[in-house]
């Protein structure tokens, strides 16, 4: 079924106990995700200055960048080094998914505008609108509305020229975009399960980047949020990155 493809994954964050333990890290969680038999899947931890050679590149059918602590629109070396990569990849028309911090550095490499967004945090389930209007979703037949799990405080504030916005919801302008028929970014987390966010919420207070009573407050509205609708982004993802489309 996999038909002997090969991707790789941009780690772009240190791997938690928790998930390490439970998942295998975070390249177990999206490998869960998104690999199928007869495929090799690889992990590069370019956040540690590991990265992929350029004669290794064109051996890969697609990649995946994660999310990640760090701000995408800093200037970390192994950022500025991801930036040159993904200008390579798009020039090679390679696919190339990117969650959360990965959707905001895709859009930053392509000519997008990013940056803290002005309602400060979005951590639980948000429910996106999709666009009617786009075919991709259209040959999918992806429904109006989508849930997924989000934890972001930067957000894609402009796309890069020539993209199209595909999804928005009531508190980020772009959720996702699409970029030809290679590139594709999810603001939200797909990937992520509820104890995954509620482990991340907690980790978020001891490192005082939101107050407790704000925690506290997200859990609450978790309890009572619908499902993040994961079986329809890992369809979603796996035919934008297997070109199933």
């Amino acid at each position: 079924m996999g038909n002997g493809k090969r991707y790789a994954v941009l780690l772009c964050a240190k791997d938690s106990d928790y998930v390490r333990k439970k998942y295998g890290g975070y390249f177990g969680v999206f490998a869960g995700m998104l690999a199928e038999e007869g495929e090799e899947w690889n992990i590069y931890r370019v956040a540690a200055g590991e990265f992929p050679d350029d004669d290794e590149i064109g051996g890969f059918d697609g990649f995946v960048i994660t999310g990640s602590c760090s701000d995408a629109d800093g200037n970390d070396p192994w950022i500025c080094r991801l930036l040159i990569l993904l200008t390579k990849l798009d020039s090679m028309k390679k696919k190339v998914l990117g969650v959360c911090f990965g959707h905001q550095i895709l859009g930053r490499a392509l000519g997008g505008k990013i940056g803290r967004s002005i309602s400060g945090w979005d951590i639980g389930v948000r429910t996106l609108h999709l666009s009617p209007s786009s075919k991709l979703l259209a040959s999918l037949k992806m429904p109006k509305l989508l849930s997924v799990i989000e934890c972001h405080r930067d957000e894609l504030l402009e796309p890069p020229p020539k993209a199209e916005v595909i999804a928005w919801s009531n508190r980020t302008g772009i959720e996702m975009f699409r970029y030809g028929d290679h590139i594709m970014g999810i603001q939200g987390h797909p990937e992520y399960t509820v104890d995954i966010l509620l482990h991340l919420i907690d980790c978020l207070v001891n490192c005082n980047l939101i107050m407790e009573s704000y925690a506290d407050e997200a859990k609450v509205n978790l309890e009572a949020a619908r499902e993040p609708d994961k079986e329809a982004f890992r369809k979603l993802c796996t035919c934008f990155l297997k070109g199933r489309l």
